[in-house]
C-alpha cells in the first residue's frame, strides 16, 4: 500500500514510509547538532530525530526545511520539532496575559511544521515546569534526576518555580480545565488541518497540587480520558512517557502503564512513547534510572506495544549521566531498546 507522507493515517505516521514497519527508535538532539552527532545517529541505525531548537528567532518554515534537509543527508527524518515558547507555558495553563497571542503562535507554528513535512509535536500543559530534587548518584555513580517533592523545585526554560503558591494564588481545578477546552478547541481544527499529530505528555511529577496549581488533567488516568474526550479530534492524543507514569505509579495514576498502553492504542490517541524507568512510585523519593534498572519491567512495556501494533516512535529520555559522556547513555539505552524491540517481535512472530 502507498501512502503519500503528507497523508495521515490512523497509526502514527513511520511505519508507512521509513524503512522498516512497527516500532520506531528515535533520538533527541538540537537543531545545532554537529555532523559528528548525526554520524553517531546514523551509525546506531535510528532513522528518526526529535529535535529541540533552544533559540527562538529559528522558529520559521524556511528553518524547519533546512533541518529537514540537512538531517535526511544522513538518512534521518524529523519526528517532532520543540518549540518553547509554546510548550507549558503559564499563559496557556493558567489563563494569563498574553494567552490569546500564545495560542495564535501555536498555531502558526503547527502549521509550519506542517508545511515542512513535518507530522507530529509533543505538547506539555504544565503551568510551573518539572519539579526535580539536587541529583544523586546512581548505579556505579552514574548522576540521575531524583525527586523528593519536600526539596523539590520547578524548571522550564529559563525559569524556576518553587513555594507554596508559583503564580500568586491557589487555582481551582475547574479554571485549568476550563483553560484547556479552551485551548483544545482551537487548536485541534488546526492541527486537523495541518496534517499534524499533537500528543499531549504526562504532568512530571504527576503530583496533584504544586504551588497551588492542581495537575489535575494530565496527572492521571481518568484526567486524560476525559481531556482526550473533550478535543474528539483524531489528531490529538498521548505521548505517553512511562517514566512519568511510573512516578505516579499504579494507584496514583488510577491504571497501570501496559494498560494505559492498550486504551489509548485501542482509541488510535498513542503517538509517541518516552521509553525510560525510574526506582519506585510516589510518595517515596525516587531516581531516574537506566532502563535495565528501574522497578518496571521494560519488556512488558515493549511487549504491550507489539500487541498494539503500536507503529509510532519511542525514545529514550533522561537518561543518567554515564562516564564517557552523552553518547554512553544514549548508546547504552537505543542498544537496549533495539534488543527489546527484536525480542518482542520474535515473540509475536515479527515485525508489525
Amino acid at each position: 500500500m502507498s501512502i503519500k507522507p503528507d497523508k495521515f493515517p490512523m497509526r502514527a505516521v513511520p511505519g508507512y514510509y521509513s524503512s522498516t514497519e512497527g516500532i520506531q527508535i528515535a533520538f533527541q538532539t538540537n537543531a545545532n547538532a554537529s555532523d559528528e552527532d548525526l554520524q553517531f545517529y546514523q551509525q546506531l541505525g535510528v532513522e528518526w530525530a526529535m529535535v529541540n531548537i533552544n533559540n527562538a528567532e529559528q522558529h520559521s518554515l524556511e528553518f524547519y526545511k533546512g533541518l529537514v534537509k540537512r538531517f535526511g543527508d544522513y538518512d534521518i527524518k524529523i519526528y517532532r520539532i520543540t518549540n518553547l515558547g509554546v510548550h507549558n507555558v503559564p499563559e496557556i495553563t493558567l489563563n494569563l496575559p498574553g494567552r490569546d497571542n500564545k495560542i495564535d503562535e501555536f498555531k502558526g507554528f503547527i502549521r509550519n511544521i506542517g508545511a515542512a513535512g513535518i507530522k507530529y509535536n509533543t505538547y506539555a500543559h504544565m503551568a510551573n515546569g518539572i519539579w526535580s530534587s539536587p541529583r544523586i548518584d546512581g548505579r556505579g555513580g552514574m548522576s540521575a534526576r531524583h525527586l523528593d517533592i519536600s526539596n523539590a523545585v520547578g524548571y522550564w526554560d529559563d525559569h524556576s518555580y518553587s513555594g507554596e503558591l508559583t503564580h500568586g494564588r491557589t487555582y481551582s481545578e475547574e479554571e485549568l480545565w476550563e483553560n484547556y477546552a479552551y485551548l483544545i478547541r482551537q487548536i485541534a481544527p488546526v492541527a486537523e488541518e495541518a496534517g499534524v499529530r499533537i500528543g499531549i505528555h504526562p504532568d512530571d511529577p504527576p503530583v496533584y497540587a504544586l504551588g497551588g496549581i492542581p495537575r489535575c488533567i494530565f496527572g492521571n488516568f481518568a484526567g486524560y480520558k476525559k481531556a482526550m474526550e473533550i478535543a474528539d479530534s483524531p489528531n490529538i492524543g498521548v505521548c505517553l512517557c512511562i517514566g512519568c507514569w511510573l512516578e505516579g505509579g499504579e494507584i496514583g495514576m488510577g491504571n497501570s502503564v501496559v494498560d494505559a498502553i492498550k486504551y489509548f492504542a485501542s482509541k488510535n490517541q498513542l503517538f509517541k512513547v518516552h521509553f525510560r524507568n525510574v526506582s519506585n512510585p510516589m510518595p517515596e523519593p525516587l531516581a531516574e534510572t537506566l532502563i535495565d534498572n528501574g522497578y518496571q519491567d521494560m519488556y512488558d512495556v515493549m511487549k504491550a506495544l507489539r500487541e498494539v501494533k503500536f507503529d509510532g516512535c519511542i525514545i529514550p529520555d533522561h537518561i543518567p549521566q554515564m562516564l564517557g559522556g552523552h553518547r554512553v547513555g544514549v548508546a547504552y539505552s537505543i542498544a537496549y531498546m533495539r534488543a527489546l524491540v527484536q525480542a518482542a517481535n520474535h515473540e509475536f512472530g515479527g515485525a508489525a
